[in-house]
């Protein structure tokens, strides 16, 4: 069930209202329920392998937690091994069986492997990461094995986080279920404002730049290199307006109900390095993988060359987590390689600043950070976008071919130059929607936005209300677009 359809414009209300009234006693069980119909609209079938995942971690965090010495680790590994196994097997048997048949058929091996015509399980990682935390929290002793077992399968199913996060961790979430929330009007307030972000951030923004990032990527061939370059950069709007809308939007319905998940994007894009980006965007996922493989892998408690090891297999597991295909590798192996390179060179960047005088400036010392980070961000983004590794070095080459573009323009002295954009009807709502994008996030940031509103004037509310309503009718595109972190 999307959270950009009339199924869900139905399913929330009634969800929160029957919640509400019925007695604390029950509700878990109706959450429970909701939760399981939510899953179901998607692939009714698939809900038997989180079932399978939630029995073996149920028992999983009691036999750890009740055990002694190595067992506990043993039980811990029994977990991660079921986990990680199911996971493998629908997302990233295809990607081996096929890496592995491509090299017998180099070697001239006539053994064939076959591939399973298997669909992926909506927000499969999503689940089995927030199923893993809780096993590996209860094996460092920071959480009690949770007993109830309704209880659990709601940590691990609830609806608003459950396809696409946040990746919520136990000593925050689990507790909450056994909470009695009573209905407050300021979450109900601050909860549905939030999901009209979100669902602004999706359907009239994310959802109107997709009408030009699909062309472009899909046929790259057919492309200037301007256009390409272009596409780019609103791909990169678009991945941060979709997967942010959803994560307003599930942060929002959950806090309706009392519920409170954690941040999950901070405005990653005014991000003055790689290392603040990831502090700033999925935070769920970037701080499960510092505090369960960059800490488990010593983190920078070790000499300087393993710590750089360390991050890189970090991004490169990241880039991994994300898809079972070379361009999302490709992905996290660059990011990688940029914070590394960012550690390196430090200092010779901060003497290079202070000589050529732009540290004593400090909005442009700013400025010029916040602008590289974004490009190195957009450059890693055409590996993530692009259908395969192929089209994504011929894209970046088209791209560094812009100045040879520009300049048969300027030799032909023509109007040219228009035909270069492509889909030039396009371009200018579309850059005028990411324009309102960074000018609401300059107004949140500069006038503490979410802090004050409720303090502000009725009259000026409302109106915030009604022009984020008036905009969702009249300038949404509503085509069912999924969004695109369901896939992971």
């Amino acid at each position: 069930m999307l959270f950009n359809s009339i199924d869900f414009l139905l399913f929330f209300p009634i969800v929160t209202i029957i919640y509400f009234l019925l007695p604390y006693k029950f509700r878990w069980f109706h959450l429970l329920a909701a939760s399981c119909f939510f899953y179901m609209a998607f692939v009714p079938v698939y809900i038997l392998i989180l079932f399978f995942t939630i029995i073996i971690d149920y028992f999983a965090g009691i036999l750890i937690e009740n055990a002694q010495g190595r067992r506990r680790k043993w039980f811990l590994i029994m977990s991660i091994v079921a986990n990680v196994g199911v996971l493998a097997f629908f997302k990233y048997y295809n990607f081996f069986a096929g890496a592995f048949g491509h090299l017998l058929y180099r070697a001239h091996s006539n053994l064939n492997i076959p591939l399973l015509d298997i669909i992926l399980p909506i927000g499969l990682s999503f689940h089995t990461f927030q199923a893993m935390s809780y096993t590996i929290e209860v094996y460092r002793s920071n959480q009690k094995a949770e007993r109830h077992f309704g209880i659990y399968s709601l940590y691990v199913m609830f609806y608003p986080q459950l396809v696409a996060g946040p990746i919520e961790r136990p000593q925050n979430l689990l507790h909450q279920f056994v909470e009695p929330h009573k209905i407050e009007y300021e979450n109900l307030t601050t909860g549905l404002r939030l999901m009209l972000w979100g669902m602004i951030k999706k359907v009239v923004i994310a959802d109107r730049l997709v009408h030009y990032t699909d062309p472009v990527f899909n046929n790259p061939h057919n492309y200037s290199g301007i256009a390409l370059a272009i596409g780019a950069v609103f791909f990169a709007f678009q991945i941060f307006c979709d997967f942010s809308g959803y994560s307003d939007i599930a942060i929002g319905a959950a806090r309706v109900m009392g519920f409170k998940l954690m941040t999950n994007f901070n405005k990653p894009y005014h991000a003055r390095s790689i290392s603040e980006f990831w502090k700033r965007w999925h935070i769920s996922l970037s701080t499960w993988f510092k505090d369960y493989l960059y800490i488990s892998l010593g983190g920078n408690r070790v000499s300087v060359p393993k710590m750089y090891f360390n991050i890189f297999i970090v991004f490169l597991v990241s880039g991994f987590w994300h898809g079972a295909n070379w361009t999302f590798i490709a992905w996290g192996a660059l990011h990688g390689f940029f914070s590394i390179f960012a550690l390196i060179t430090k200092e010779k960047r901060k003497w290079i600043n202070d000589r050529l005088g732009i540290s004593k400036i400090h909005w442009v010392n700013n400025t010029l950070d916040v602008l590289i980070t974004f490009l190195f961000v957009t450059f890693a983004w055409i590996f993530f976008r692009a259908n395969n590794v192929r089209d994504a070095f011929y894209i970046i080459k088209k791209i560094f071919k812009i100045p040879s573009e520009l300049r048969q323009v300027y030799t032909s002295k023509s109007w040219a130059f228009l035909n270069l954009l492509s889909v030039t009807d396009l371009i200018l709502p579309c850059f005028g929607l990411i324009i309102f994008l960074e000018l609401a996030h300059v107004i949140s940031t500069q006038y503490q936005f979410e802090k004050s509103f409720s303090k502000k004037p009725t009259w000026f509310r409302w109106t915030i209300y009604y022009s984020g309503l008036a905009a969702l009718l009249f300038l949404g595109v509503y085509e069912n677009h999924q969004f695109i972190y369901f896939q992971f």
